[in-house]
């Protein structure tokens, strides 16, 4: 009878620990499928997984950054010693562990660098991960890819992702001209590069191209081609890369006496922002529409030539003439071949990954590689020849 109790005994624990680790599983598998959650801190009581956490809860509950706390985790000899004892006696006293990812961090910094771009449905940016990635695989990294969506709430939360999973560097091109956030993240150890954007007071590495000259270049051309009134599309205006290449169009614009440049802002750099704003401009009367748009983007140019051929009567580029910006392999397989501002998207990636990692191995000095732009004529300018 007492053997029977005992098996009993024995097959439901044995039962309880088949479930613990079913659930672990189970919640390593959620955890990798999505990342955006953090580094997860979890407890388990009673054979009952209860609610979980992340770092950054824990950093509040200590009164630490989220950094201090991933130091203590992994660097402690680093951090002071009432700071490493506060920290971990809140961990002590929720009851939480460090899952695997932590603490195979724990030697110091992993081989994975991030990368976060504006927009990673843009083919411009998909370019250029693919060029920092081939270069992050011939040194033995590989590249996390993340896309703020223009939102500087969703970078912050890539930001502190990143962060927490002690990347080696981030690589950038950041939604506003406030680095606040970025200058934290390098002094705390962190190498930061920005991509597809400068740095004007030279405090980061950067590669970029010259985006005030592109709106030069872009412009000029419809001046030759005799285009005076001139739509700019593009937005938002705080982006750094906007702003600059509508500036290119107004200095153009400003030394030609009888050119008129209109600016239209759009929500975001998307084919439905350049079809909606397309479809108001067709709907003007002749002696107000433009003769020709400069699109901040190739997917509004997109957005433009859908709405101007394939739901109004306008004809490309004979009513109105066509730029866009990035020279994507859309625009010269668009319905009529957008003409565009090529950028260098496969090398921009490359160098700045190949900068990342200099200041990762402890090179100081900050260097800013600007890429010189390059106009590409199609069809939606010079028409069919």
């Amino acid at each position: 009878m007492y053997a029977r109790s005992s098996s009993r005994v024995k097959l439901r624990h044995e039962f309880s620990r088949i479930v613990i680790e079913a659930i672990q599983r189970a919640r390593a598998r959620l955890e990798a499928a999505t990342p955006h959650t953090g580094i997860s801190l979890s407890r388990v009581q009673d054979g009952v997984e209860s609610m979980s956490m992340n770092v950054r809860d824990v950093a509040r509950e200590a009164g630490v950054s989220v950094g201090t706390v991933s130091n203590v985790l992994n660097r402690p000899e680093i951090v002071s010693p009432a700071t490493v004892e506060r920290v971990l006696a809140v961990i002590e006293r929720l009851g939480f562990v460090r899952n695997d990812a932590a603490r195979q961090l724990r030697a110091g910094r992993s081989h994975t660098v991030g990368l976060i771009v504006l927009d990673t449905r843009n083919p411009f940016f998909t370019d250029l991960a693919h060029g920092a990635q081939n270069q992050a695989l011939g040194e033995g990294y590989t590249v996390l890819l993340g896309g703020s969506d223009e939102s500087s709430e969703r970078e912050s939360s890539l930001l502190d992702l990143f962060e927490e999973q002690r990347v080696a560097g981030v690589l950038i091109s950041p939604v506003r001209t406030d680095l606040s956030r970025l200058w934290r993240l390098r002094e705390s150890g962190t190498p930061v590069v920005l991509v597809d954007r400068g740095s004007s007071d030279r405090s980061f590495s950067s590669v970029s191209v010259d985006d005030v000259e592109g709106g030069r270049v872009a412009t000029q051309h419809l001046i030759d081609i005799g285009r005076r009134r001139i739509a700019f599309i593009g937005g938002p205006l705080d982006i750094e890369q906007v702003a600059h290449r509508l500036e290119g169009a107004q200095a153009v614009v400003s030394q030609c006496a009888d050119a008129v440049l209109t600016v239209h802002p759009t929500e975001a750099l998307t084919v439905l922002e350049g079809r909606r704003v397309a479809e108001q401009l067709a709907a003007l009367p002749p002696e107000q529409r433009p003769d020709a748009v400069f699109a901040a983007n190739d997917l509004l140019a997109m957005g433009v030539i859908q709405a101007l051929v394939m739901t109004s009567s306008l004809r490309v580029p004979e009513d109105v003439a066509l730029v866009g910006y990035d020279d994507i392999d859309f625009a010269s397989a668009a319905v009529v071949p957008i003409t565009s501002v090529r950028q260098p998207s496969v090398e921009i990636g490359k160098t700045a990954l190949d900068l990342l990692l200099r200041e990762a191995a402890g090179a100081e000095q900050r260097e800013q590689i600007v890429f010189q732009p390059e106009l590409i004529a199609r069809d939606s300018t010079i028409g069919r020849r």
